[in-house]
């Protein structure tokens, strides 16, 4: 029954996710329109396994010129140990100053939002990266686990938490071991669910800040499957589009 049972409670999360989460989701969504339809962007950030949904967001069918991934390769880990590992990443991320360096190389304008997203929310890269996105006058929104920041304390030197910094904070659902399927014989939990909510949450807010560029006459160059495209140099156009937004990101 475990894996039965490991779909009905991620389900359940999604579910209960889409009622109470929704006021936070809209918030968001209503930035990120407003970024878009000024001619600039939405920032997603993660570090560690929360980089999946940065990843994943833009370039991607479905998804949009003005979705600007920041990924760094070292908050990324490439292998399990050794270099470029965990417990190298694990490390990284709690260093305070590293995600400075990682912002550097993009020009952050009040108009933009940036959405960080972060199961705990407690190291530095994901508190730093809110941080900074409040110094620039960004729209800071925190996908996060609610549950963990209410039993958690802060580990920044600042004495604060993704939850605590961000506009908007967006629940991920997730309990604060994040692992939901306990094993007969088994000690540890296991089956993680904060990707998989945070994956719904980011293609929810995709789509929710679609329907309001166009509510307002808006469309935005858009990512379609090669299986279903009728134009075979869609997608180029929609790089040639990126390429005329990058210039003022970088």
């Amino acid at each position: 029954m475990s894996a039965q049972e490991y779909f009905s409670k991620i389900q359940e999360l999604i579910r209960n996710v889409s009622q109470e989460s929704m006021p936070a989701i809209e918030a968001a969504a209503e930035s990120m329109a407003n970024s878009i339809a000024a001619g600039r962007v939405v920032y997603y950030f993660g570090s560690g396994h929360s980089v999946i949904p940065v990843l994943d967001v833009f370039p991607l069918y479905g998804s949009f010129v003005g979705l600007q991934p920041v990924h760094n390769t070292p908050l990324l880990w490439t292998k399990v140990i050794g270099r470029g590992g965990t417990p190298e990443l694990l490390w990284i991320e709690r260093q305070e100053g590293y995600v400075a360096n990682v912002f550097r190389y993009y020009t952050l304008d009040p108009q933009d939002t940036l959405i960080v997203i972060s199961h705990g929310g407690l190291n530095a890269a994901p508190v730093e990266a809110a941080l900074l996105g409040k110094a620039h006058g960004l729209t800071v929104v925190a996908i996060t686990s609610l549950q963990n920041r209410r039993r958690a304390q802060p580990r920044h030197s600042s004495g604060k938490t993704l939850a605590d910094i961000a506009d908007i904070v967006i629940d991920n659902g997730a309990p604060p071991e994040d692992a939901l399927i306990h094993v007969p014989n088994w000690p540890e939990p296991v089956a993680a669910a904060s990707t998989v909510t945070a994956l719904a949450i980011s293609m929810a807010l995709v789509a929710e800040t679609a329907k309001r560029l166009s509510q307002r006459g808006i469309h935005v160059p858009t990512f379609v499957s090669p299986n279903v495209m009728s134009d075979p140099d869609h997608n180029l156009k929609v790089y040639d589009a990126y390429r005329e937004l990058r210039r003022k990101i970088y």
